[in-house]
């Protein structure tokens, strides 16, 4: 797309948007005020990403537009949308597991579980359940800000009795009207061939533009969709995640335990040699003249032959492997693109780096965030990088944890104004103040090997430096395959342009 028609695409969206914000507020608001939630009117007129997700699910037909907010805002009214908390959904819901957020399908998306055969049809309990279904789905959706999400309704062990239609029709409601735009796709799995002729009824509910998103499978087909390290065992899957509450079952990112030094509760030795450790590592990035005078810096009184004795005779140095495949974002390029591979406690080579490339003119404030934050150590964890610069990431399990494939890490980056410092408080309140559509984000795996991959090299003390070569040299010459760029495509909630 030339620079021309993104101009004029933006300027139309611009004038869609403007033009059902003015119409809703005209012919719906005024009429019918006490029927929708102030905060979601006043939402509708700050946040530009929902107007969109609306008129691009009604094919930016202003008018179709108007009926579907009118509809989704009276149900929010209704359901209290706005107010729902875990307090708000009854305990034995949250204790069954039958509803809950937890793992990913091959394209990153979050997968919502419905595992039916928890559920029982019951009048007296259906608005309860749709609470808990629109509780999930609205802080999914506060936190992810548009990211698609995969439906798993699991229907194994499922007799006639929990099908309920009213509560299907409920669910596709929620992605037809409600909450539109997130629905990557349906997989129902192990339907039982007596269900037939009330899923036909379901596929003209969703209509024929969303019929194709139905995905019905068995334990051979589930796996095109989904992985196996996120599959229950009785679908053919090795996940030995087990449904528990309290607390919510969720994949929240969260800031690492240690974020640029060492853990005050650690052993003071044991945290020493973590960080000279780390100091010699990140070293073996660097040739050996530069090496050497850097660790003169360190040390100045130290004769240079001592230093270069030093250089060959320490054998506690470790060799990084340097991950060839790259995700190339709008403001960083991340280096390994999808997983981070971690050693196995008997190879030695538990630690693993993430290399990151600034590709924009300013300054690039960056964070690390996992899913599991008392398990790692992320130096740094929150900094920032220079134009053209790269950064060494380096990262560790600690305190005896076991990297595990469910772990998620989060790279957030975000550009920074030529005036902005880069201090920790200007770091922190630049994170407060700053839009979150202008915030990049790319999610990384993990995953342990027990010997070194074919998609990393391990650095010797030839290696190049850097700081000095492009991120094409950085990533030596490798290039990711057309399907990794696509998957990485889905996996990062991308940024418009910025400058």
């Amino acid at each position: 797309m030339t620079a021309t028609m993104a101009e004029n695409h933006a300027q139309i969206k611009a004038k869609l948007i403007s033009e059902t914000r003015r119409r809703f507020e005209a012919e719906y608001v005024t009429e019918k005020s006490d029927k929708y939630d102030p905060r979601d009117v006043e939402r509708l007129q700050q946040d530009d990403n929902w107007v969109e997700s609306y008129l691009s699910w009604r094919h930016n037909v202003v008018e179709e537009t108007l009926k579907m907010l009118d509809e989704s805002f009276q149900w929010r009214k209704e359901i209290c949308v706005n107010d729902l908390t875990e307090s708000s959904i009854p305990r034995w819901l949250l204790e069954i597991g039958g509803i809950y957020l937890h793992g990913y399908d091959k394209e990153g998306n979050k997968l919502f579980w419905i595992r039916v055969k928890y559920h029982i049809k019951d009048q007296k309990t259906i608005l309860d359940k749709k609470k808990l279904i629109a509780f999930w789905l609205e802080r999914y959706a506060k936190r992810e800000n548009g990211k698609p999400i995969t439906v798993m309704f699991d229907l194994s062990d499922t007799g006639l009795n929990s099908i309920d239609m009213d509560f299907v029709r409920f669910i596709i409601n929620c992605f037809k009207v409600y909450y539109p735009k997130y629905l990557s796709k349906i997989v129902i799995f192990d339907m039982p061939w007596i269900m037939n002729a009330a899923f036909k009824i379901v596929k003209t509910w969703l209509g024929p533009e969303a019929v194709s998103l139905l995905k019905f499978t068995s334990k051979n087909e589930v796996q095109d969709y989904v992985s196996v390290e996120y599959l229950p065992p009785h679908m053919g899957g090795t996940d030995p995640f087990k449904y528990s509450y309290p607390p919510l079952v969720d994949d929240d990112f969260q800031t690492p335990l240690c974020e640029n030094g060492p853990i005050t509760s650690e052993d003071e030795t044991s945290s020493k040699e973590d960080i000279e450790s780390d100091g010699k590592e990140t070293l073996e990035t660097v040739p050996n003249e530069e090496q050497t005078a850097l660790l003169k810096k360190l040390n100045p009184s130290e004769p240079t032959s001592k230093v270069e004795e030093n250089e060959k005779g320490d054998s506690k140095i470790k060799s990084f492997k340097k991950p060839l495949s790259v995700f190339k974002g709008p403001l960083l390029h991340i280096s390994p693109a999808e997983e981070l591979y971690f050693g196995s406690t008997e190879s030695g080579e538990k630690k693993t780096l993430i290399v990151l490339t600034n590709v924009t003119k300013n300054i690039v404030a960056f964070k690390v965030r996992t899913t599991a934050p008392e398990k790692y150590r992320v130096k740094p964890s929150n900094s920032s990088c220079d134009p053209g610069a790269s950064v060494d990431i380096i990262v560790s399990p600690h305190g005896g944890f076991i990297v595990s494939a469910q772990d998620r890490f989060l790279i957030m980056a975000a550009e920074m104004e030529q005036s902005s410092g880069t201090g920790p408080a200007e770091l922190t309140q630049f994170w407060k103040q700053v839009p979150r559509n202008k915030v990049m984000e790319h999610r990384l795996r993990c995953h342990t090997v027990e010997s070194s991959k074919p998609n990393t090299l391990t650095l010797k003390d030839n290696a190049f430096n850097m700081s000095d070569k492009t991120g094409e040299d950085i990533y030596l010459q490798e290039k990711p395959s057309v399907e990794t760029h696509r998957r990485c495509s889905l996996l990062c909630k991308k940024t418009p342009n910025q400058k």
